[in-house]
């Protein structure tokens, strides 16, 4: 392209209209000439400044801020200004911080201190149990074949809430109908027949459970039966106990030593354990029970069992209630733990929601049940069948 397209006449490198170098060579440090203007078009330009590289902030590993940065600011008022840690805006996109020191958090209010809680409605378990209390004295000194009836309510309660439970979380069908008739009938055997009568009426009411489950589908028979024979052995047949103790001279009595040691056994294990416990007894089995708490029971239990073999059970002595507490604390301490590991096993808290603050029936009955042939079995060593 000529020179004239620009609208500039035809100049050589001697015209006075030549704006560059000098006839006599170019000006030291002067920028290379470009193509000549007039004089007036000429006076309104100037060279563009010449702008450094600047590397990016970050290297490889920052590709969007660097590249954003590589060829530095282009105006005056993009360069970056002092920092000022009182204004975070005046820092530009992409900087990095010089780790400023850090403002001192302000004071905060010490939180209000937690209380212990006890888990359950305290209110409402006490007055539960003290109804239950009422019901069972009044029942276990006038008419002992009421008392025998309100054991063979509270088995079948049980039984109904342990299979229900079963069949709802692991899709076992122990066999109700089979299972209710049987364990009651096994009470009553035992108080009216003895341990003999309860070990005849724990064979059929196992043989009845087999014949019942036949008439459903071959599918899971033996995981249904089998819960049926444990459902029948732990919940009626360990109840069966209490009904022998209930047949001496003395049955009423050895019955409230035995009811009385139990709740006393679990009041100082929730008492102590609740004040003082730090040690776990079996975190895997049951977070809440503590080495303390096992220690109170032992204390309470010992205590209230010189008691009541001094004050309540023909010809005992305090020595036997010593031995006779321990065992009660040990036993019922097994019996909770064991039915914690069925409700571990299961998923679920408590077995039932019959009674408010306790759970259910069996959540009541699961430290007397295995506590009642331990004390009956004691007492007759002890002082005899009566």
């Amino acid at each position: 392209m000529n020179d004239s397209s620009w609208g500039a006449p035809p100049h050589t490198g001697s015209q006075a209209g030549y704006w560059g170098p000098t006839a006599q060579g170019p000006v030291p440090g002067a920028a290379p000439a470009g193509p000549a203007y007039d004089a007036p078009e000429a006076q309104q330009t100037r060279p563009m400044p010449i702008v450094p590289d600047v590397p990016a902030y970050g290297g490889d590993q920052d590709d969007d801020r660097g590249a954003a940065r590589l060829s530095g600011p282009l105006f005056r008022d993009d360069t970056p200004q002092a920092q000022t840690y009182d204004t975070p805006q005046a820092q530009p996109h992409g900087a990095v911080p010089q780790n400023p020191e850090p403002m001192p958090d302000a004071p905060q209010p010490a939180p209000p201190p937690q209380k212990k809680s006890a888990g359950r409605d305290l209110g409402a378990a006490i007055g539960v149990g003290v109804g239950l209390g009422v019901v069972i004295i009044a029942s276990l000194f006038v008419v002992k074949a009421v008392f025998v009836g309100v054991v063979a309510v509270a088995v079948v309660v049980g039984l109904w809430e342990l299979t229900s439970r079963l069949q709802e979380r692991k899709g076992i069908k122990a066999p109700l109908v089979p299972l209710a008739l049987g364990g009651a009938a096994m009470v009553v055997a035992g108080y009216v027949r003895g341990a003999e009568g309860a070990w005849v009426a724990m064979a059929l009411t196992a043989l009845a459970v087999l014949v019942w489950r036949m008439t459903e589908p071959p599918e899971g028979y033996l995981k249904d039966v089998t819960a049926g024979v444990f459902a029948a052995f732990y919940v009626p047949f360990l109840a069966t106990f209490v009904a022998l103790m209930l047949t001496a001279d003395d049955g009423p009595w050895r019955v409230l030593t035995f009811l009385l040691l139990t709740v006393v056994s679990d009041t100082g294990a929730y008492a102590v354990g609740w004040r003082f416990g730090k040690h776990k007894l079996a975190p895997r089995i049951s977070p809440g029970k503590t080495r303390e708490g096992l220690l109170g029971a032992v204390t309470f239990a010992m205590v209230a069992g010189a008691l009541c073999m001094q004050f309540l059970i023909d010809d005992g002595s305090w020595w036997q209630g010593l031995l006779l507490g321990l065992a009660v604390a040990a036993s019922a301490t097994l019996g909770d733990l064991g039915e914690s590991m069925i409700k571990r096993d299961l998923g679920i808290k408590d077995m039932g929601t019959l009674l408010p603050g306790h759970g259910g029936i069996m959540d009541r009955l699961d430290s007397l049940l295995p506590t009642a042939p331990v004390v009956w079995l004691l007492l007759v060593l002890f002082v005899g069948s009566g």
